[in-house]
């Protein structure tokens, strides 16, 4: 913790307890790291003193110990992606993900794994998967979340419906009650009498067994309240399934032995329509005589969300109908599997189906429950919420309830949008609660209360899978009796008598309405504010998605630290609106720090499902922090470099001089220095002539496109311009180079300098807009510069009606090609490429026309995920580089290393110059693939 830290009294006592347990460097109590943790996945906001990270099991105790000698409250965390407000509290934060993450143990033979608490799900399914064996629950979150959260909540997804929740996979686990008392726990029968903590549990069991057998294990998804019924003494008082779902309110988990389960070769999917989804759930009874893994629900809502924000491409074609189920049946051989299909369709009762064979079909399909799920809180008219998110009734009344649940809606002039695990009889919503409206609280809670007596009636529960917390505990007597209310007082006193473990939870529940972010908000929401609290704080960007191409977050990745996670920034900066913990705006130094190590990649405007654009949200706290005052020496020299880079290059004589200045030792320092440059860089070399004047355009009759040279291309030594002039020639154009410098103001945007940057996108319009009024197609080389048409330009100049018509009329060298009649691409059968999409390509342009073109051109291609790291200025200026190099090691130097012999692709500048100057490799970009034979030959 660093010492220039004020710590408030109790966090002052908690450090010296540790102290004098010989633990240090666990404890965080900067406003930084409490504005990180100030929320979850929900809607509450509720401000730690601290945050301990314990390395060691042994630490984690002392941690636990220091907090009860001192008398204050412990909340467990996880990955923090909580819908229910388990993982936020107003005292110690401890967090288990960092450190405590370790696979211990893999039985095959025994099919059971036993881990630490952080151990993310995705990983142990890595692990397992050399054995066929997976674990079994896995909820959406799955390549973030915690073992040890999913018990807490008792997390399923819709492959519990085969293999259960967490609880019933749960094999034994070491804890630490709330009272101290160290306990292990087997599923088996045994005597724990010998734990005070047990003996006492045992003793309320026995005195309340009539109200424990009537009340609790009704169905399959009551997850709500406390899992009384696996300490019946039929079940075995098993305390440690009982445990899970006990949301870190009785004991602090340590370690977990869970059950593995068989991960069957072959699996297919049945897609079936119906009339309404309501009539889908009503069919699902029918569905579970067929024994599905999963039986997933959804409607024409969700489906035109998918479509209308990620184009009709996002939806493959479904069976007739306004709603629909997917069901995923599972087996070892593909053949009786195919019957079993066929069985499923004809008895499903749908007015039209299809079984579905080919997995990327199935994929596709998947995709849009899961994308719609993601875009559900950005897609309604207003904001939509956390807070009535998963409850779940009998299988049998779920039709039913589904209908009531859609009237109440109506009555409350609100909206959201449904879908779930129907074959539990689980339903999640987000719906467009007015939180920043006046009354809007009242609202929440009225509609909430009359929510929970509905599922009441139909038996059901509150919560199927996420836990109740702190928007559900305070609801639990419509669901529970007075006396089984009381019995969860007592159980909590046989744990943790002082209530020091997550209060406000389950026992003693604070009011639903209280706490909640969104209402202190009102009165605040500007445009960027709106921006920066769409982060649900669901947590994608911690997962390593760059297997599966994506980018976000590559800060995340090269440092594991929460602050350099889309989420861990989007929280500082909704802290910084706030204005309770960091207090000095703009300019605060939270903000900066959280800000620091974002690439600008814009990974989190694509793969984040509420749409963060933290490269724009940066941009503009530079531009507010230095308006009008000095700023650092990198934001003159590299901010402005297409203007430097004009300069230097329209003399022979100034670029060889520039060149061998920044070569020359002891004077390339000195640059370096003054441009706000690391020092292990290597600064690039300009070209001798602009690429403008020094290119030869050859004479053609054919239709005119424009090569568009931007900066980079134009300044800087590379033939890219060259090769897509020759390819143009080739594809019947008549190529033409844009001889006026038309920047897009790029780096002036990177730098937070926005009125620079539309001035100059104003010039560039006032270049570019009336050649593609003409319709004369403009080719955009660097994938960065040409993002920039398709999103920062509107929001600079939303009045501006040329920057929508420039968009458009602005295409990468593929997407033209694309289009061009009778062009076909070389063929490359033989070639191996590497290939390196920019992120802004990937993120904003969209990759799927270089794709499509690389494939049909035969080669060899292993397509990058991530981020290469120097992401412009970022890589080159001073206290960036170790996470520059991180981020390259991730995924781009090691797919380069392990293919020697290929050609590496990458259009972007920054690409290409990371690889030379980590890997000494030449990369190539598309247009010179696709010109230079020679180069094919070698």
């Amino acid at each position: 913790m660093p010492k220039t830290v004020a710590l408030s009294p109790e966090v002052e006592e908690l450090a010296s307890q540790l102290r004098r347990r010989g633990v240090a460097d666990v404890l965080d109590a900067t406003d930084l790291t409490r504005a990180l943790y100030s929320s979850d996945a929900s809607l509450y906001r509720v401000v730690p003193r601290a945050v301990a990270q314990p390395r060691t099991v042994e630490e984690l105790a002392a941690v636990l110990d220091a907090a009860r000698a001192v008398g204050m409250p412990v909340t467990t965390r996880g990955a923090g992606t909580s819908c229910a407000g388990n993982a936020v509290g107003a005292g110690l934060i401890l967090d288990t993900s960092r450190h405590l993450n370790s696979i211990l143990d893999i039985d095959p033979e025994a099919r059971t794994a036993r881990v630490e608490p952080g151990v993310v799900q995705s990983a142990l399914q890595i692990a397992a998967a050399p054995h066929r064996l997976r674990f079994g629950p896995d909820p959406s979150t799955s390549n973030r979340c915690t073992i040890g959260g999913m018990i807490g909540n008792n997390a399923c997804g819709p492959r519990a419906l085969s293999y259960g929740k967490t609880a019933d996979n749960v094999l034994a686990l070491e804890a630490i009650t709330g009272s101290g008392e160290k306990i292990t726990l087997s599923s088996a029968a045994a005597n724990h009498d010998h734990y005070v903590s047990l003996a006492a549990l045992k003793s309320v069991v026995q005195a309340n067994l009539g109200t424990i057998r009537t009340e609790f294990g009704r169905f399959g998804r009551q997850v709500s309240g406390y899992g009384l019924e696996h300490l019946l003494p039929e079940h075995g008082f098993n305390v440690a399934r009982f445990l899970a779902g006990t949301e870190g309110t009785l004991a602090v988990i340590i370690g977990a032995t869970i059950r593995l389960v068989a991960d069957a070769p072959y699996k297919i999917m049945i897609a079936l329509g119906y009339p309404t989804m309501a009539d889908a759930a009503d069919a699902a009874p029918l569905i579970l005589d067929h024994r599905p893994t999963a039986c997933e629900g959804l409607d024409s809502r969700i489906v035109d969300v998918v479509r209308r924000t990620r184009g009709d491409v996002a939806v493959p074609p479904l069976p007739r109908g306004d709603g629909w189920m997917f069901v995923e049946l599972v087996g070892d051989d593909m053949a009786e599997l195919r019957l079993r299909g066929d069985a499923l369709l004809a008895a499903a009762g749908a007015s039209d189906g299809f079984v579905v064979t080919d997995p990327a079909e199935a994929t596709a399909l998947w995709k849009i429950r899961e994308d719609g799920a993601g875009l559900a809180s950005i897609s309604l008219a207003r904001p939509a919420y956390p807070g009535w998110e998963d409850a779940a009734v009998p299988v049998e009344h779920l039709g039913a309830y589904l209908r009531d649940f859609d009237r109440l809606l109506d009555d409350h002039g609100l909206d959201g949008l449904p879908y779930g695990h129907f074959g539990d009889g689980c339903v999640h919503v987000r719906i467009d609660f007015p939180l920043t409206e006046p009354g809007g609280a009242a609202v929440y809670k009225v509609f909430v209360e009359e929510a929970a007596q509905l599922v009441a009636r139909y038996g059901g529960s509150l919560s199927g899978e996420h836990g109740d917390g702190r928007a559900r505990s305070a609801l639990l007597p419509a669901m529970y009796s007075a006396a089984a209310i009381e019995v969860f007082g007592q159980v909590k006193a046989a744990f943790d008598p002082q209530n020091l473990l997550n209060p406000g939870v389950l026992v003693d529940p604070r009011p639903i309405a209280a706490d909640v972010r969104a209402v202190e908000l009102r009165g605040r929401l500007d445009h960027f504010s709106k921006a920066v609290h769409r982060c649900s704080g669901v947590g994608k960007c911690l997962a390593n998605t760059t297997g599966s191409l994506g980018v976000m977050c590559p800060s995340y990745q090269a440092t594991r630290e929460e602050q350099d996670s889309t989420r861990g920034r989007a929280r500082v900066l909704q802290e910084m609106i706030n204005g309770g913990v960091v207090q000095l705006g703009w300019k605060s130094p939270e903000v900066h720090r959280a800000l620091d190590l974002c690439l600008s990649c814009k990974g989190c405007a694509r793969d984040c499902p509420t749409g963060i654009d933290m490269a724009a949200y940066k941009s503009q706290v530079l531009d507010h922090t230095y308006r009008g005052k000095i700023r650092p020496r990198s934001h003159y020299a590299l901010g402005w470099l297409p203007r430097w880079g004009r300069l230097i290059t329209r003399a022979r004589f100034l670029s060889r001089l520039v060149n061998m200045s920044t070569a020359t030792p002891g004077l390339r320092s000195l640059i370096r220095w003054g441009a706000g440059v690391d020092q292990r860089r290597s600064l690039p070399q300009f070209a001798s002539v602009a690429a403008r004047r020094r290119v030869r355009v050859p004479a053609s009759a054919g239709a005119p496109a424009v090569v568009w040279v931007d900066s980079f291309s134009d300044c800087f030594s590379g033939e890219a311009v060259a090769a897509a002039v020759s390819v143009l020639a080739d594809a019947g154009y008549a190529p033409q180079l844009l001889e006026r410098p038309a920047c897009c103001g790029l780096t002036w945007i990177s730098t937070g300098q926005l009125d620079g940057a539309r001035r100059q996108l104003r010039n560039a319009l006032d270049i570019l807009h009336p050649l593609i009024a003409r319709g004369t197609p403009v080719i955009g080389l660097e994938p960065s510069c040409l993002a920039v048409w398709r999103s920062d330009a509107a929001e600079l100049l939303p009045e501006d009606p040329r920057v929508a018509e420039v968009a458009a009329g602005i295409l990468t060298l593929a997407e033209l090609l694309e289009r061009t009649p009778d062009w076909t691409p070389p063929d490359l059968t033989g070639i191996k490429l590497v290939v390196q999409p920019h992120c802004h390509h990937a993120s904003v342009i969209g990759w799927q026309a270089d794709a499509t073109l690389l494939a049909a051109t035969g080669a060899s291609v292993t397509t990058v995920g991530g981020c290469c790291g120097l992401a412009g200025n970022f890589g080159v200026e001073k206290g960036h580089y170790e996470v520059s190099v991180k981020v390259a090691e991730h995924d781009l130097l090691p797919a380069a290393a392990a293919h020697p012999d290929a050609l590496v692709l990458a259009d972007g500048f920054s690409c290409r110059t990371q690889l030379v100057q980590l890997a000494d490799r030449e990369a190539i970009t598309l247009a010179e693939l696709l010109a230079d034979r020679g180069l094919l030959s070698e």
